[in-house]
């Protein structure tokens, strides 16, 4: 029996049973599946070389037999004290047919040491691909690592250097669109504007009064005769300007211009900013301070529709004393309102949202909060009259029930 000193798998069988073999040609092949150690390596491979020279010798074999090794080895294994030995010469593989010219390959091409095969296996090229400038076209480590180089450099090469994507061309052009006649009055009066300075004033304010309030009220009644926030902050503005009249006025900058002079009004003319399909409209709510709050929803509504409409008048749209902007109908919490000349006061209104906040006893409770954001004429108007008027109105909305006392 003869053994071998690796482990493996026997791949061909050269003879059948009771067949004479011949000395110095290769019994089996077998693939070594164990680990070859640094000694093992080098015995391999000086017995390669000894079946090669033996191999050359020989014309009388057609081709040369080889003892196939698989993925781990590709040397020869001679066994010690024996006068035969085994020749470990691995059979070219088949190359893969290409459209570019073969190169000719050498007699030991695909042949390579576990280390190489190993870089092979971890680079993902193939042996057949690699020219070796090892003893008879045998691919050497350096040869791998030459081959690896040269190829990312060429994937450099050709890869196309990023463009930015073609968007499809549409031809626009430019119009001119006329001003309407809103934007036009509005332009005319924005640029007055531009002329005041003006002093910001905000503050949050707590809606959950209002709001049950409105929820009591609406109970059982038609959508058409229910009250909005609206009217109420319309009214709790009026008799905030009761206390605080310099609001409610107008500058007169033309009489005299080296003396202006403020023209106190009586009347609370109070215009509230509407979004109209023809843009921002101010139809003016007259003589807000003999209004009800449900009176004030009625006119409110009856005026939203005729903007809406396109049927406002002239006299709708004019004698505002202060101004509201509800911007919050739309969207935004705070809002920079600009004021309107000759007034010199706005209050800008913003969407109302439920928020956590602390109660009396320090307990965690929801509350409906709503900014509101003044401008006043800093030229005649100072910051704490704003805010002492600002913070009138917060109590008549936080509590809506002492405004309901107070009202005529």
């Amino acid at each position: 029996m003869i053994t071998s000193r690796f482990d493996g798998v026997i791949k061909k069988l050269y003879y059948e049973p009771d067949d004479m073999a011949k000395v110095g040609k290769p019994l089996v092949d077998i693939d070594i599946q164990s680990d070859i150690s640094a000694a093992d390596e080098a015995l391999l491979s000086g017995a390669a070389n000894d079946a090669v020279a033996q191999g050359a010798s020989e014309s009388a074999e057609p081709q040369e037999q080889a003892l196939e090794v698989g993925r781990n080895d590709t040397k020869a294994v001679e066994e010690d004290g024996q006068s035969s030995a085994q020749s470990v010469v691995l059979p070219p593989e088949p190359t893969t047919a290409t459209t570019q010219p073969q190169r000719q390959l050498g007699k030991h091409a695909s042949l390579a040491t576990p280390a190489v095969r190993g870089m092979l296996k971890e680079l993902k090229l193939k042996i057949e691909d690699i020219e070796g400038t090892g003893r008879e076209g045998r691919v050497l480590k350096e040869d791998v690592q030459k081959h690896a180089e040269a190829a990312k450099q060429a994937s450099k090469s050709t890869t196309p250097s990023a463009t930015p994507l073609a968007l499809p061309s549409h031809s626009f052009e430019d119009r001119i669109h006329t001003l309407t006649p809103v934007q036009s009055g509005m332009y005319k009066q924005m640029t007055k504007s531009l002329s005041i300075p003006h002093f910001l004033y905000t503050d949050s304010i707590d809606f959950s009064s209002l709001t049950q309030l409105r929820k009591r009220y609406n109970v059982n009644r038609e959508k058409t005769e229910r009250i909005t926030p609206l009217p109420i902050i319309v009214k709790a503005v009026s008799l905030a300007l009761q206390q605080f009249p310099l609001l409610n006025a107008h500058l007169d900058t033309t009489t005299n211009s080296a003396k202006p002079q403020l023209l106190i009004k009586g009347a609370h003319n109070i215009g509230v900013a509407v979004d109209s399909p023809s843009g921002l409209l101010v139809p003016v709510i007259k003589n807000v301070q003999n209004h009800s709050i449900a009176s004030l929803a009625q006119e409110i509504t009856r005026l939203a529709d005729l903007a809406r409409t396109g049927k406002l008048t002239s006299a709708d749209l004019s004698g505002a004393t202060f101004t509201l902007s509800n911007i919050g109908s739309i969207g935004g919490s705070a809002v920079a309102p600009v004021i309107v000349t000759p007034q010199v006061g706005i209050l800008g209104i913003g969407r109302s949202k439920v928020v956590p906040a602390f109660g009396e006893n320090g307990e965690l409770v929801k509350k409906e909060e709503c900014i509101f954001s003044w401008s006043a004429d800093h030229r005649v108007i100072d910051g704490a009259y704003v805010a002492r008027a600002a913070e009138e109105v917060k109590k008549a909305i936080e509590s809506v029930e002492n405004m309901l006392v107070r009202m005529r």
